[in-house]
């Protein structure tokens, strides 16, 4: 069964965040959606644009006072681009939360599925026939990911994926459940559907630090 992308209005949906209505024998065990908080941060990187342009405005004004301005000079010159950076950083603020109001991770007892997209929605199905293992991404905050990797033969686009994909793995991306408030308790769901669904396999317990999270747990592994 390979990895199929749909697209449909939402309005059209025979069941919330699917694009169809499952068939008989499967059913759904979990939904939910990105913290859009979490999303800026993580995905849009908005403390970096922050930052960035905190940078250029404080470096706008050093040039200013080197240059015989004076001190109110120089801020006044520093409040359009301030507005500039403040209008910006609502901006991509607004789109996260559009994103994570429009997204819906959803699990069955067959595959996981990720409706996405604000104007036009898209759905990426993703059958436990296709996913290899998947791994949650702890953060200090409580809130993580669930990254997916799925088999070799089944190609998925890092782009089309954007934001819920794996940050860094590109040439072979990892569809992810991105910013969840609680990645534990969609974690033990996943494994155990994945379990009941694919006789003999293991379910990981290691867990590890990362710079991208302050730890890493296996929800799922090779067969045994």
């Amino acid at each position: 069964m390979a990895i199929r992308a749909t697209f449909s209005e939402h309005d059209d949906e025979p069941v919330r965040g699917l694009p169809s209505a499952l068939p008989s024998g499967e059913y759904v065990l979990w939904q939910g959606a990105p913290s859009w908080r979490s999303l800026a941060l993580r995905a849009y990187r908005i403390k970096l644009l922050a930052l960035y342009f905190a940078l250029i405005i404080f470096a706008r004004g050093a040039y200013l006072i080197s240059n015989a301005s004076s001190l109110l000079e120089a801020l006044r010159s520093c409040v359009g681009p301030a507005v500039f950076s403040l209008v910006c950083l609502a901006i991509v603020a607004g789109i996260a939360r559009l994103s994570a109001r429009s997204t819906i991770y959803t699990i069955t007892t067959r595959r996981v599925v990720i409706r996405q997209g604000i104007a036009l929605s898209s759905t990426i199905n993703l059958p436990f026939k296709a996913i290899e293992s998947a791994q949650i991404l702890m953060r200090n905050d409580g809130s993580g990911d669930i990254a997916l990797t799925v088999d070799r033969e089944q190609r998925v686009s890092y782009l089309w994926l954007w934001p819920h994909v794996r940050p860094g793995f590109i040439t072979r991306p990892q569809p992810s459940l991105r910013s969840l408030p609680n990645p534990s308790y969609a974690g033990e769901v996943l494994g155990r559907a994945y379990a009941d669904h694919t006789p003999g396999t293991m379910l990981g317990h290691s867990h590890s630090g990362s710079q991208e999270a302050s730890a890493t747990g296996s929800v799922l592994g090779a067969s045994a």
